[in-house]
């Protein structure tokens, strides 16, 4: 059994147990208890026990969600559309009471970091499964801005009793088009002489920041450089 199949083996044995006992180190021995794998080789493989099956399990859910984005066909949705779906697609593939309990692990300080990373990951996957070929300040703020898109539908998500999420995927189109109008805004700057000229400076330096070789990204051709 290699690396990666102990830690999901260990993650899916975890799963059962996590909507009592969370992500924790009874859920991490529940576990190892249940998989039958050797508790050394668990340690090894997940040396921070229940935080790494948590981050084992949102991992999963990115993978659900590429796969998801390859199947669709998206070639007559408008580009906000696609990056909507790709939100959809990554809260498809979750369990409200499994990303319940990872939110509040992820809440402390100890592992915020890691909670961040996390959102930030799933964000980056979206758009370099959608074909994102940016590769100046683009590339940073589109993630971020996305992350906080993606953050903030799953906070509503979890508290979201509608049928069939209704309210959550509303909402995921309004976070949407606050960010087209912002968009627009960046979009009259541009065009504007004066303002343009003032901020000329700022923007040169920070298209010198240059984001990580693109060239192992694939998937579908296409940007979000303005609203749609």
């Amino acid at each position: 059994m290699g690396d990666t199949d102990v830690i999901t083996t260990l993650m899916q044995a975890a799963l059962v147990h996590v909507p009592f006992d969370g992500w924790s180190e009874t859920t991490f021995q529940a576990a190892v208890a249940d998989s039958g794998i050797d508790t050394t080789l668990a340690h090894a493989m997940c040396p921070r026990g229940a935080v790494d099956l948590a981050l084992a399990y949102h991992a999963a859910g990115d993978a659900a969600m590429v796969a998801a984005l390859n199947k669709a066909d998206l070639t007559t949705m408008k580009y906000r559309d696609r990056i909507a779906a790709g939100v959809r697609f990554r809260l498809e593939a979750a369990d409200k009471d499994l990303v319940r309990r990872g939110t509040a692990l992820f809440s402390l300080p100890p592992y915020a970091a890691d909670g961040a990373r996390a959102i930030w990951g799933t964000a980056d996957l979206i758009w370099n499964t959608l074909g994102d070929t940016s590769d100046d300040f683009n590339w940073y703020s589109k993630r971020t801005i996305l992350s906080g898109v993606y953050g903030a539908t799953v906070l509503f998500w979890l508290g979201d009793d509608s049928e069939d999420n209704t309210n959550t995927w509303a909402f995921l189109d309004r976070r949407i088009e606050d960010v087209m109008q912002f968009e627009k805004l960046k979009a009259s700057v541009r065009n504007n002489k004066a303002l343009s000229g003032v901020l000329a400076g700022p923007m040169a330096l920070l298209s010198r920041i240059k984001a990580p070789s693109k060239t192992q990204h694939t998937g579908m051709p296409g940007r979000w450089n303005g609203p749609e």
